[in-house]
């Protein structure tokens, strides 16, 4: 009895020193020991980005993009080759969980509802939001990070390459005192016009938000079926004059007036605003958010409010046909839009790791190579003009320049995005024809950026009222009901009251 309480007590204590071995054992921060072979540190990485948003890679080797610097061409997916990427550079082995969005709208009920994610690739007025609700985690986060904008590290493709003029947007824009730079970093930007048909709309008619509900152009225009775009080009229309007048123009405060004006939200702004989008709703084709696209190509419409990636998609589909369409901005404002990258507080939390390798998705996908990837597949254009690398440059050239015995052609000057205070010049000979169309889309002038508008982040009271507006408009607005309407069906429903009451009496 005592040998097998002995035996007992002692298999106790084999076991506890055991534990204790295994708990004071030192593991590395990158591997630990299994099986008697090393087995490597995972970081999962959880990123949502917008639908089609990204290089896909599978390219035909007739796509090859053949630039002075070199061949360009997408095998892989760009998630693949940030993975392999990531484990040559830093050792360290990444599994990215990669999933996608519709709309920002979208996105914001997805983390509403629980969805967890690190990093995430909303527009400019989400962001906004998303940073005043407190969501964010600064980028460059000290205690976690190892120095996002350090110049000095070659592989800070982001801070080196984002073009100046863009860098200066992030870091001019703040949400309560805090630049946007802090808390994003971006990916692609562009502006809001008008796809348009030649032959049909002129261009004078097509450069002003006008167009929408004229009634030249009945069952012949097409608008964006959301209300932040929708309501910007209302607010563009109905304060037309005040936005074209000279006086208003030569403000020395122009640009900041400009803003107040787009993003106006008094009870008198959004009840003509109101007013103008149902005469839009009588006067266009259809509301929509993709298929605008199509209905330009194939004809169905003459004009359509367009994002300039998707201008530039939709005309390049157009010349496939010989089908030449066109793009303006309209003359009142043009919204400057970004698409950027923020990482959530509830993802990524304290955890270095994760941090670091959202910093380096960011960073690869900023590299000049793989810009021009992620810009030939999605059609949008980069925020990165790539610093001393000029790949980016020789891209936009590879795409628009004119050919050698080409006689109508024009000088475009793109140096307000490529250099750092216009100092070097960096100007495509392009035909002229490029001048309103797909390079106009790809890259604004100057001129046409300097009436740009940013979207602000509205407040709870302002987005319910903006909201109820737009439900007003495209579903049935009570106040604009004939007198005798409300007449007739009150006398229906007293009619029926009676019936009911009658029957059930018998």
């Amino acid at each position: 009895m005592r040998i097998e309480i002995f035996n007992r007590y002692r298999s106790i204590a084999v076991l506890c020193i055991c534990s204790f071995l295994v708990l004071t054992c030192p593991v590395t921060a990158d591997a630990a020991k299994s099986g008697g072979r090393e087995v490597e540190k995972e970081v999962t990485l959880r990123v949502c980005n917008w639908e089609e948003y990204i290089d896909l890679g599978d390219w035909d080797e007739e796509e090859t993009i053949e630039l002075d610097s070199g061949d360009i061409i997408g095998e892989n997916t760009m998630i693949e080759d940030f993975t392999q990427w990531y484990y040559e550079t830093y050792g360290i082995r990444v599994r990215v969980e990669y999933s996608t969005f519709g709309t920002n709208e979208d996105l914001y009920n997805m983390l509403t509802l629980g969805d967890t994610y690190d990093l995430v690739c909303p527009s400019e007025y989400m962001i906004q939001k998303m940073l005043d609700h407190e969501l964010l985690l600064e980028i460059n986060y000290v205690p976690l990070s190892e120095g996002f904008f350090d110049g000095s590290d070659q592989n800070n493709y982001y801070s080196n390459g984002v073009s100046p003029y863009i860098r200066e947007i992030f870091e001019k824009n703040e949400i309560g005192g805090r630049p946007w730079g802090d808390y994003a970093a971006g990916y692609m930007w562009g502006i809001t016009g008008i796809v348009y048909n030649p032959g049909l709309v002129s261009e004078e008619d097509a450069s002003s938000w006008k167009i929408l509900n004229d009634p030249d152009y009945k069952r012949q225009v097409t608008i964006k079926d959301n209300v932040r775009d929708s309501y910007f080009a209302a607010v563009g229309a109905i304060k037309s004059e005040l936005l074209n007048s000279e006086e208003f123009k030569n403000d020395p405060d122009y640009q900041k007036r400009l803003e107040e004006e787009m993003n106006d939200t008094s009870r008198e702004t959004i009840a003509d605003a109101q007013e103008y989008l149902q005469d839009v709703k009588n006067n266009a084709y259809s509301f929509e958010t993709d298929s605008g696209k199509a209905d330009m190509v194939t004809g169905k419409v003459a004009a359509n409010l367009q994002w300039s990636g998707d201008a530039v998609y939709t005309m390049d589909q157009a010349d496939e046909d010989d089908f030449p369409l066109a793009f303006a901005v309209p003359s009142e404002s043009t919204n400057i839009y970004f698409d950027g990258w923020v990482m959530l507080k509830n993802g990524i939390g304290e955890d270095a790791a994760k941090q670091h390798a959202a910093e380096a998705f960011i960073n690869f996908n900023s590299r000049p190579d793989n810009v021009i990837r992620n810009m030939y597949y999605v059609g949008y254009t980069s925020v990165i003009s790539g610093g001393e690398d000029m790949r980016i440059f020789e891209y936009a050239d590879w795409c628009y320049g004119a050919e050698e015995d080409e006689e109508e052609v024009s000088e475009y000057d793109l140096g307000y995005f490529f250099s750092e205070g216009g100092e070097e010049e960096y100007v495509i000979t392009a035909p002229s024809d490029q001048v309103y169309r797909q390079l106009f889309a790809q890259y604004p002038t100057q001129e046409a950026i300097s009436r740009s508008s940013i979207m602000v982040c509205f407040d709870e009271d302002q987005t319910r009222e903006i909201n109820q507006m737009w439900i007003n408009v495209r579903c049935c607005n009570i106040y604009d009901i004939p007198v005798w309407v409300w007449v007739f069906a009150g006398a229906s429903v007293c009619v029926l009251a009676v019936f009911g009451i009658r029957k059930l009496r018998r």
